[in-house]
């Protein structure tokens, strides 16, 4: 697991969180699974630019704050 995945991982809990979405609600919202959100949240799987976009669309942000603090190296 990298760190990268780890930081998207937090960041989506974290905004999900601060919306006071639960992992069910986020899961409908985007048009996902909720075992899927689940499996992001706890770094089980790395999500495609697809499900990035889904995420995105399902909290009402862009893309942009799930990869807050990553630096790309």
């Amino acid at each position: 697991m990298t760190d990268s995945l780890q930081t998207f991982a937090a960041n989506v809990r974290r905004i999900r969180q601060e919306l006071g979405l639960t992992q069910d609600k986020l899961a409908d919202a985007a048009g996902m699974h909720k075992t899927h959100v689940s499996k992001i949240e706890r770094c089980l799987c790395e999500p495609g630019a697809r499900t990035v976009a889904k995420l995105a669309t399902g909290l009402g942000v862009s893309a942009g704050p799930m990869f807050s603090g990553i630096d790309g190296r």
